[in-house]
């Protein structure tokens, strides 16, 4: 597992890195041209990050995510969840740059590779995976906190939901920086009140999230995936979802847009962080995973944060 581990690391390294690099490019580089001139093989660099950073940011995100699902749950419960996320997603894409429905009418451009149909970027749906996944697993393992509850019905639809409003609170910061922006990635045909997107794209969002989640939540239910762990072993889901998340309100901030950021703080992050805190505690393990009677499996042997980074 050491090399699973490994592997995964230098991935959400890569990820967050890459997204670093692009919002130098998109914020300070672009703005002040004249910067390329004084660094060595800048232009060189600059077109290359153009050209292909977006694309490296999600597959490197993409893997990193996979990686960590296959670590912690195996790859029984990544098989059953990437198909649809993917699939599902890739579907209402499709679906949305064709008529309209259920984002609103909008086209992609350039700048997030090969487009499946000439519509929809194939990084596109491989983004909805890794933040979907991330924002998911974040509001289960919070939600599902302790043994006695576990087969709760309200639960399993309540950590659909939230997960699904914790993915579509990202795109409050992402959609107004990267459709306005002086090099956007896609635009809207018919731009709406919310800061240039129709509000029809939130329901859009949240429907997609929910469908997907609860598809995979069912496939995990039925093929018995018991997706378990305790608060340290979060790191990757909750760097995913904070790194894309300070990503897209850096973009937005810089465009102006602060409402937006704000409501996405109030309604993202804040969930994010307090479903990672209510998630079982490493010292409870052994009586929440593994008590007496239940027939939870006991909690893999944790890492810290602390181990983790920097083992």
């Amino acid at each position: 597992m050491n090399y699973i581990l490994k592997a995964e690391r230098l991935c959400l390294y890569g990820h967050l890195v890459s997204m670093a690099f692009g919002l130098a490019g998109l914020l300070w580089v672009m703005p002040h041209p004249d910067i390329l001139e004084r660094l060595p093989a800048g232009q060189m660099l600059f077109r290359w990050s153009i050209a292909g950073g977006g694309v490296v940011y999600i597959l490197l995100g993409t893997l990193a995510v996979m990686l960590y699902v296959c670590r912690t749950l195996g790859l029984k419960a990544l098989s059953l969840f990437l198909p649809p996320a993917v699939g599902i997603s890739l579907g209402s894409e499709l679906l949305g740059t064709s008529t309209g429905f259920p984002f609103g009418h909008y086209s992609y451009l350039n700048g997030l590779g090969y487009k499946v149909a000439g519509l929809v970027p194939f990084t596109i749906p491989l983004s909805w995976f890794y933040l979907g996944f991330s924002a998911y697993f974040l509001a289960r393992s919070g939600l599902y906190s302790s043994a006695d509850s576990r087969s709760s019905l309200g639960l399993w639809l309540l950590s659909i939901l939230v997960g699904a409003e914790m993915l579509m609170a990202w795109d409050f910061v992402l959609d107004p920086a990267m459709s306005q922006t002086a090099m956007p990635f896609w635009h809207w045909h018919r731009p709406g009140a919310f800061f240039g997107m129709p509000y029809q794209n939130f329901f859009g969002w949240l429907g997609t999230g929910i469908v997907f989640m609860a598809t995979a939540a069912l496939l995990w239910g039925t093929n018995g995936v018991k997706p378990i762990v305790v608060r340290s072993q979060l790191v990757t889901p909750l760097v995913v979802y904070l790194g894309n998340f300070g990503f897209a309100a850096a973009m937005s901030l810089a465009a102006g847009y602060l409402v937006p950021a704000i409501l996405g703080l109030l309604v993202g992050v804040l969930p994010a962080l307090v479903c990672w805190y209510r998630t079982i505690p490493d010292e409870d393990a052994g009586l929440m995973l593994g008590a007496p009677g239940s027939d939870q499996p006991a909690a893999t042997p944790p890492m810290d944060i602390a181990t983790e980074f920097q083992s």
